[in-house]
């Protein structure tokens, strides 16, 4: 953990400047809490990362959707290996598919999220009621009433419900599986952190909502 802290520092750095601006700028407005702050650097990450986001979720619909086929073809060439790859091969060609269209958004995402995850985590907030936060008595502790690790575990299931189309039984126990794995963690995870993963989700929902709506939108047109 050590190793990825120092080598994400600097992005860790720029975002606690950005966080203290934000805390400013609330500040300034009457809200004198990080958790003000916290919420508008996410929705600010998340907007900024909006493109890379369309490009991930719409290439792991793509894959959910050409699913089905490639179970035929693995099922129906499975004791020969090489023609396999080449129908499936033939499959991605055939549907302008490419199943690393999703890793690379993901990759340049990943340190990004990384850095916001040692900043907060790591965060020393200057006083008492910058640390509080609505019904948290500070955010450097858990929550006390687990309202936000429920509400991890809501909204990252929600968040894999609503891009998952296809599943096959593995990835339906992952589905329940995962969002109680993180509601789990981030009962002992500070606060500030949590809400930033709660935050995340919510605006994850909202800009994959608006993704397919605008799909459904152009089909009904066509």
């Amino acid at each position: 953990m050590e190793f990825f802290s120092s080598l994400l520092s600097p992005i860790e750095s720029i975002l606690s400047f950005v966080l203290q601006a934000l805390y400013g700028l609330t500040s300034a407005v009457g809200l004198e809490t990080y958790g003000a702050a916290i919420i508008l650097l996410t929705i600010l990450i998340k907007m900024l990362l909006y493109p890379l986001t369309v490009k991930q979720v719409r290439s792991m619909k793509a894959m959910q959707e050409i699913s089905p086929k490639m179970k035929k073809i693995q099922e129906k060439y499975k004791k020969d290996p090489q023609v396999m790859q080449q129908k499936i091969a033939a499959l991605y060609q055939e549907t302008g598919v490419n199943p690393l269209a999703g890793c690379l958004p993901l990759i340049i995402q990943m340190p990004i999220l990384m850095g916001m995850y040692y900043a907060l985590y790591n965060f020393d907030y200057p006083t008492p009621q910058a640390a509080s936060f609505l019904w948290l008595p500070t955010m450097s502790e858990p929550d006390p009433l687990y309202v936000l690790p429920v509400l991890s575990a809501l909204t990252t299931f929600l968040q894999q419900k609503q891009t998952t189309t296809e599943m096959n039984q593995q990835m339906k126990i992952m589905m329940f599986v995962m969002p109680l794995f993180i509601g789990w963690l981030s009962l002992n995870f500070p606060a500030g952190l949590v809400l930033y993963w709660v935050t995340m989700n919510v605006v994850q929902i909202g800009q994959q909502w608006w993704m397919y709506r605008g799909e459904d939108t152009k089909k009904e047109e066509d």
